[in-house]
């Protein structure tokens, strides 16, 4: 069995994992990011063709490399799938993809052990895991109801209209996503859209000045998750209005209906006793953590990981690229890099304080 030795090993290779590599490669630790995917750039490419960033190009970069087109407009799926894998080749960062790890398990006090899907194995004091808090989309019980003749999807397994069975369609889910799912189906399909708790949404532009330039400039962006401001920003979950608002998809032909309660065959039952018939319902209602791979106690609770502030309780585990890890901008391309690079200059002050300790760096492979 191969083993590999190194200082950090980085599992996920998105935005989150690779700006981790580039504070890494900057500290200058021996590293390697591993990820599933056959290419950089995959996870954006699966999602809904239409898909956009909801931050414009100026907010939409990683550390030390610019997105290129116009800086008020808002890059595309592929845009940024192909900006990701220029990135990486950018920073030569070092790169397994298609390499999955099956398990990841503690062999020592600052001793990781990663399994991966080929029967290899990594060895890493230090182990960042960043593979994002958009892992397994969620879908209820209720969907046990509909009976075998509707069809089932999620935000990432719909990818177009044209690719959508004849009939109404349901999105189930009114976040920024579903809207957007339920406004590109409206041409084509009948279309409802479920509601869930009241959505705030905030305008595009203030001022001539994108919303996301007022939220930087107030700080709004960079409230800690337990400050006021951070728990109303939670809780009321807003999201730009590109033309998303109620009024907006009512006009493109969208019907607006109360939050799905139940589901019999073909039919959706809704809060206010409403009926309608369905040929497929497409779930938008959110994500939960895969975390069955990682194979170490204290590193999870009820199946979510548990960290502050990317800090796991496990000495040497590490997050990147968790939703408001410290801030609302955590979750976002605008405030990965710098998540990343507190992460990194935590790793790197545990290296010097060992060296300091007894005179050797960690191993180097």
């Amino acid at each position: 069995m191969t083993v590999q030795h190194m200082n950090v090993l980085v599992i996920g290779g998105g935005q989150a994992g690779l700006a981790a590599g580039y504070h890494l490669r900057n500290a200058g630790l021996t590293f390697l990011i591993v990820d599933a995917a056959a290419r950089v750039g995959d996870s954006w490419r699966q999602r809904y063709a239409s898909l956009t960033l909801f931050t414009p190009r100026q907010y939409s970069a990683l550390p030390g490399l610019a997105l290129g087109g116009n800086r008020e407009q808002y890059p595309t799926r592929d845009e940024f799938a192909d900006y990701l894998e220029t990135y990486a080749s950018t920073f030569s960062l070092p790169l397994r993809l298609g390499t999955r790890v099956v398990r990841l398990t503690r062999t020592g006090q600052c001793e990781f052990a990663a399994l991966l899907d080929n029967g290899a194995t990594i060895e890493a004091s230090r182990v960042i895991i960043a593979t994002g808090g958009f892992q397994v989309p969620l879908i209820p019980p209720i969907s046990k109801g509909f009976g075998m003749a509707v069809k089932q999807l999620t935000a990432d397994t719909y990818n177009a209209p044209s690719r959508v069975a004849s009939g109404p369609v349901l999105v189930v889910g009114d976040g920024a996503s579903g809207r957007d799912i339920a406004a590109e189906l409206a041409s084509f399909h009948p279309t409802m859209l479920a509601t869930g708790k009241p959505r705030k949404l905030f305008p595009e532009r203030i001022l001539g000045k994108s919303v996301w330039w007022w939220l930087d400039l107030l700080g709004l962006l960079r409230a800690a998750p337990d400050s006021l401001i951070g728990r109303k920003m939670r809780k009321a979950d807003a999201f730009p209005d590109r033309d998303r608002g109620i009024a907006s998809l009512e006009r493109l032909g969208v019907r607006m209906t109360p939050r799905l309660t139940e589901a019999s065959g073909s039919v959706a039952i809704f809060q206010d006793g409403s009926t309608a018939e369905v040929s497929t319902v497409i779930w938008s209602v959110g994500y939960r953590d895969n975390s069955s791979w990682v194979q170490i106690p204290g590193a999870t609770q009820g199946g979510a990981f548990l960290h502050v502030e990317g800090r796991s309780p496990v000495p040497g585990l590490y997050f990147v690229g968790r939703s408001w890890q410290r801030n609302r901008a955590s979750a976002l391309v605008m405030g990965v890099g710098r998540d990343a690079e507190i992460i990194v200059s935590q790793i790197m002050g545990q290296y010097e304080h060992a060296i300091a300790a007894d005179g050797q760096a960690w191993r180097r492979a």
